[in-house]
């Protein structure tokens, strides 16, 4: 079969075209079509495939195989006929913007840094990117900044296939070796790489390139990309939950760090007044109680470390078991603590009478009971021998 006229190489923003239908047949629960010229991209170069229709036939996947691009089809098309196709522009659009901002970021970064992009994936909500060197905060905050200028700047985006005279004078990126015709994408002079994807006509038209997180990946690092449309809707969560975070700090955006740094001091300033006032309170339980007395007290609120605390400094007095509960879970949360023995057996008691789960090692035993009746607990433990 002859291979398939790209029209999608000869204008990007193409979105509607005929062709004659050369093949369909079926594949799987559906069918497949080969065209004779197509503008529907196929999967690729970390850039998703185009759906989209032939007619009145969805077309719901892209992909090439030998040179011919086949669509994925909701049902098949009569061979010999022409057929109107049309692609869903949105994705498309959307795709190129990705596409177009990561040439500029990744041929900024080369630049800059020498960081050699080794994986590309267009994905959602975020492009990934992975680099072959570590890169600090500073150099990408640097390398976000001198690729917006890029983008302000508006130069024209090429597409092209050099002859081989000229393709010897380029100095180029390319992930992999290429035989044969190599198509160029000079990204306003931010990048000169080789590419089989589709792009916009100029940088301006990304509108905005966002690094919105980085991580150190097999010895480089992996970034979440937002490039155009992505990116303004990116920045604008982030404004709006700075906003919503400034009401509730009572500082608004600018001034945030400020505030949480406040909130963090106070709230470890209550963190340690509250494990000086549980203290307190297991000592003044642990007091009123005799020696060998077996204790078992209520705790409202207490997260599981504040009762096996309460529990510990109870048992420090009396030397025997103690348990501590407070309302959660299904119903009440325990910690049993017996110092010198072994907790499991009253756990399991515990457990049994009171459809409880949990359990534990030794003298500290936790769980949770399917009741909220504190006095027959307590009950139930002070007549367990």
């Amino acid at each position: 079969m002859q291979p398939t006229v790209k029209l999608y190489e000869q204008d990007s923003f193409l979105r509607r075209f005929t062709a004659c239908v050369l093949a369909c047949e079926p594949e799987g629960d559906g069918w497949r079509a080969a065209l004779d010229r197509t503008a529907f991209y196929p999967e690729g170069g970390g850039q998703p495939a185009d759906t989209g229709t032939l007619g009145e036939v969805r077309v719901t996947h892209t992909w090439m195989k030998e040179g011919v691009i086949w669509h994925r089809l909701s049902a098949p098309l009569p061979v010999g006929e022409q057929v109107n196709g049309e692609i869903d522009w949105e994705p498309r659009l959307d795709h190129m913007e990705q596409h177009t901002g990561e040439h500029i970021l990744s041929g900024t970064l080369h630049r800059l840094f020498g960081a050699e992009n080794v994986g590309f994936h267009i994905g959602d909500p975020a492009v990934r990117m992975d680099t072959d060197i570590p890169l600090t905060p500073a150099q990408l905050a640097q390398a976000e900044a001198r690729a917006n200028a890029a983008v302000r700047a508006d130069a024209p985006v090429r597409c092209w296939y050099p002859d081989p005279a000229e393709l010897a004078t380029l100095t180029y990126r390319s992930k992999k070796e290429i035989d044969g015709a190599v198509r160029l994408t000079d990204a306003g002079g931010a990048d000169l790489c080789a590419c089989c994807g589709t792009h916009l006509r100029t940088t301006g038209q990304v509108g905005l390139i966002k690094i919105l997180s980085a991580q150190h990946y097999k010895g480089g690092m992996r970034l979440a990309v937002a490039c155009g449309q992505r990116a303004q809707r990116a920045v604008a969560d982030a404004w709006r939950d700075a906003e919503e975070a400034g009401v509730l700090l009572s500082a608004g955006p600018g001034r945030l760090r400020e505030a949480v740094g406040h909130h963090v001091h106070n709230t470890e300033t209550l963190h340690r007044r509250l494990a000086a006032v549980q203290q307190a309170l297991g000592e003044a339980w642990g007091a009123g109680a005799r020696p060998g007395q077996r204790t078992v007290f209520l705790c409202p609120d207490a997260d599981s470390d504040t009762l096996r605390r309460l529990c510990l400094t109870v048992t420090a007095r009396t030397g025997t078991l103690c348990a501590v509960l407070s309302p959660g879970g299904r119903g009440l949360s325990y910690v049993l603590h017996c110092p010198g023995g072994d907790a499991r057996t009253a756990a399991q008691a515990l457990n049994a009478a009171f459809d409880g789960r949990g359990g534990g090692r030794g003298e500290l035993c936790q769980g949770s009971l399917g009741t909220t009746d504190f006095d027959a607990v307590q009950r139930f433990l002070l007549e367990q021998h």
